[in-house]
C-alpha cells in the first residue's frame, strides 16, 4: 500500500492517478483486502481511471441476485467489476454496495477538521494547497484546523498522508 500512497501523492515519483489505480489493482489481485475494497469504491464512485483499470473481462462466479444489483446508478459491467473486487476481498457485497450508494447519493464527512460535521460529495471539498492530501469544506474549517495545530503540525509529513488515506 505504501507504493500506492507514494504514487497518489507524488512522493519520490511523478504523481499519477492512472498509476495509482494500477498499483491498487495489483494489490487487489494479490488478495489485499483493503485494496479490494478501495478499488471497488473507486470504481463505483467513478474516480479517474478506476473503471478502466479495475474492469474485469470475465468475473467468474459474480452472479448476484437482482435485488442486490437494483437501484444503483452505475453501468452493469462496472457493477459486476465492483462485486468481483468486493468478493475477492471477502467483503459483504450487499452491505458495501448499500454504503457506496448512500455515499454517492448523500455524500460523507470528508472535512479533516475534527469538529466539522459537514456532509457532502468529495468533489465539493477543497484540498490543502500545500500537502494536497487534507480536505476541508471551506476556508473557515481549514483555518480553524490549522490554528488548532491539527494540520499545521503534520502538513506535508508522511503521518499526515497515511492518516488521511486510512
Amino acid at each position: 500500500m505504501a507504493s500506492i500512497i507514494c504514487q497518489a501523492l507524488g512522493r519520490g515519483v511523478t504523481r499519477s492517478k492512472r498509476r495509482t489505480m494500477q498499483w491498487s489493482r495489483k494489490a487487489a489481485e494479490n488478495n489485499h483486502t483493503a485494496a479490494c475494497l478501495q478499488l471497488a469504491a473507486f470504481m463505483y464512485g467513478d474516480y479517474p481511471y478506476a473503471r478502466e483499470v479495475g474492469h474485469v473481462v470475465e468475473a467468474a462466479g459474480v452472479g448476484t441476485s437482482a435485488g442486490v444489483m437494483e437501484g444503483h446508478d452505475v453501468p452493469p459491467d462496472v457493477l459486476t467489476g465492483v462485486v468481483h473486487w468486493l468478493r475477492k476481498g471477502g467483503h459483504d457485497v450487499s452491505v458495501q454496495l448499500d454504503e457506496f450508494r448512500v455515499e454517492a447519493l448523500e455524500g460523507d464527512k470528508h472535512c479533516n477538521n475534527d469538529g466539522c460535521e459537514v456532509v457532502g460529495l468529495l468533489k465539493d471539498f477543497k484540498v490543502c494547497p500545500q500537502c494536497k492530501t487534507y480536505r476541508y469544506c471551506g476556508a473557515t474549517c481549514q483555518k480553524e484546523d490549522w490554528n488548532a495545530g491539527g494540520h499545521k503540525e503534520t502538513c506535508g509529513t508522511t503521518e499526515a498522508r497515511i492518516k488521511n488515506c486510512g
